[in-house]
């Protein structure tokens, strides 16, 4: 309740941190906040031509020419939003070392102002991700609604991720650069940039004990396919960013007066 509190308390704080953030990211740019758009669907746009065009993978059950392209697109939705909480979590205390000495503040506020950035560039994404659907013939059903439980639950296991290997990070800078490399192995280990059938029976397994891979297909679901997401599939992730969010307070709590000595 305390954590509550102070983020209620300290509301505007956070909500003109992630403002001034935002403008400051692209002040001198010229399309500044297309930025978040251009970047997720460039490297879409390169998988699915090279992918799509090129190895001719397709979509099996989508009678739809840009299937791959959707469900490329879709599962790299999911994945941006996850994976922009953790980059960011893990350094977000180093990146506000001035902030932290200088101002007094609670130091929960950082990771929710990672979060709530992350999930305003998201809405965007998914908005120009629906306008481009829309071009290509595919328009949104009411499956749609249900994204924002997807968003919830990859939100919760990122947060919980990053706000624990933050603080870790903060004790041993060499914790940022491990997960870089985990991040890019774990992104060719969720069904993103292929489908899990053709998947080799022997890595089979690494895709069922992977938790965000049944968070990626809730987009690849409800999107592409205009399904319902699979609940069943959700209760693994949904414990898993239980504990993480849990063990990331708990340590957080416990470091949290000792984090400006280690910066």
């Amino acid at each position: 309740m305390g954590y509550l509190r102070a983020i209620i308390n300290y509301r505007h704080f956070i909500y003109s941190s992630i403002k001034g953030e935002m403008k400051g990211r692209f002040a001198r740019s010229r399309i500044g906040a297309l930025w978040f758009i251009l970047h997720p669907l460039a490297m879409a746009l390169i998988y699915a031509l090279v992918l799509s065009e090129v190895l001719g993978a397709k979509i099996g059950g989508v009678d739809n020419k840009a299937a791959y392209s959707i469900y490329l697109m879709a599962g790299i939705a999911g994945w941006g939003l996850f994976s922009e909480i953790v980059n960011r979590g893990i350094t977000i205390f180093i990146e506000q070392e001035s902030a932290l000495k200088k101002i007094m503040f609670p130091r929960i506020c950082l990771p929710i102002i990672v979060l709530g950035h992350a999930i305003i560039n998201q809405f965007i994404l998914i908005l120009a991700i629906f306008v481009i659907f829309c071009f290509y013939g595919h328009f949104p059903t009411i499956h749609w609604l249900a994204l924002p439980l997807g968003i919830i639950i990859i939100s919760a296991f990122g947060m919980g991720l990053g706000l624990t290997l933050g603080v870790l990070n903060v004790f041993s800078r060499d914790i940022a650069q491990f997960m870089a490399v985990i991040l890019n192995l774990w992104f060719w280990l969720t069904p993103i940039v292929y489908t899990p059938d053709i998947v080799p029976d022997s890595i089979a397994p690494a895709l069922y004990y992977n938790p965000i891979a049944p968070l990626v297909k809730i987009y690849q679901d409800i999107i592409l396919y205009n399904t319902w997401p699979d609940t069943n599939s959700l209760l693994f992730p949904i414990t898993l960013s239980a504990i993480f969010l849990i063990i990331g307070l708990v340590i957080f709590k416990k470091a949290s007066a000792e984090i400006v000595d280690e910066l």
